[in-house]
């Protein structure tokens, strides 16, 4: 059985990260039998280089950034890193299962997660200082720590407030916009970006507005501005996924 690693958080079932939740929507989906095992942030370094799991990227600095998910599959003896390369590494171990990259689609779907990635940006300079109530003790102490480094700034500081927050929000409703146009293109009606069918750009977006539900809470204000924007298109998203996003 697969392990799968991710990040510890105060909430209830501790699950919040955007890019565990790819993998695990991935997992889900294609009905891979697996278990999750938690680790709190400030152990994530230490387990990677310990396993020889490469960093995903730099921090601002050039020093390396070590993050999950991570998933081990006895049956290869493989250790891997980062969403995207797990992904495509099940679904050639495990062809059985359903497609999330069907053939002649990889230029479409890496299109467009990077436009999305870019049309939402402007969500991180709220979402940094808000991610740390998700975290206490040394957790927090490294959250804090790590993320002031990489902006040489407080936490406090970076959080836009005033005209500035409402200048980002309205940023975050245009990128949304801008996708909800594209998706209106579809020819077949449904939540997903083909529509009736699930495939892996599908869970880069979702991955994204599952933090956001859950990191400002269901009943918060800014959720519900979210999920009925664009005629609720993405709420309608999230309940498309809701029978993947099972926490084992």
């Amino acid at each position: 059985m697969i392990t799968f690693y991710d990040i510890s958080s105060n909430l209830p079932d501790k699950v919040w990260s955007p890019s565990t939740w790819k993998t695990r929507l991935t997992l889900n989906y294609k009905g891979i039998p697996y278990k999750t095992e938690f680790l709190e942030l400030p152990d994530v370094q230490k387990f990677c280089i310990e396993k020889r799991i490469p960093p995903t990227r730099t921090w601002n600095d050039g020093s390396p950034f070590y993050t999950f998910p991570v998933i081990h599959d006895p049956s290869t003896g493989v250790y891997l890193t980062d969403s995207l390369a797990i992904a495509r590494y099940l679904e050639k171990t495990y062809p059985e299962t359903p497609v999330i990259f069907p053939v002649g689609l990889d230029a479409l779907q890496a299109a467009y997660t990077s436009a999305c990635a870019s049309e939402l940006n402007s969500i991180w300079r709220i979402a940094v200082p808000e991610l740390a109530k998700l975290f206490e003790g040394r957790a927090l102490e490294y959250y804090r720590f790590s993320r002031e480094k990489n902006v040489g700034k407080k936490l406090e500081e970076v959080a836009p407030v005033g005209e500035e927050k409402v200048a980002d929000w309205n940023k975050l409703k245009e990128g949304f916009d801008n996708i909800d146009s594209w998706l209106n293109q579809n020819s077949v009606t449904g939540p997903f970006v083909m529509g009736d069918r699930i495939i892996w750009a599908d869970f880069v977006l979702g991955g994204l507005l599952l933090l956001f539900k859950r990191m400002w809470g269901e009943d918060s204000g800014e959720w519900k501005d979210i999920k009925g924007w664009n005629g609720g298109r993405w709420e309608a998203l999230l309940r498309g996924l809701q029978p993947h996003s099972q926490i084992k």
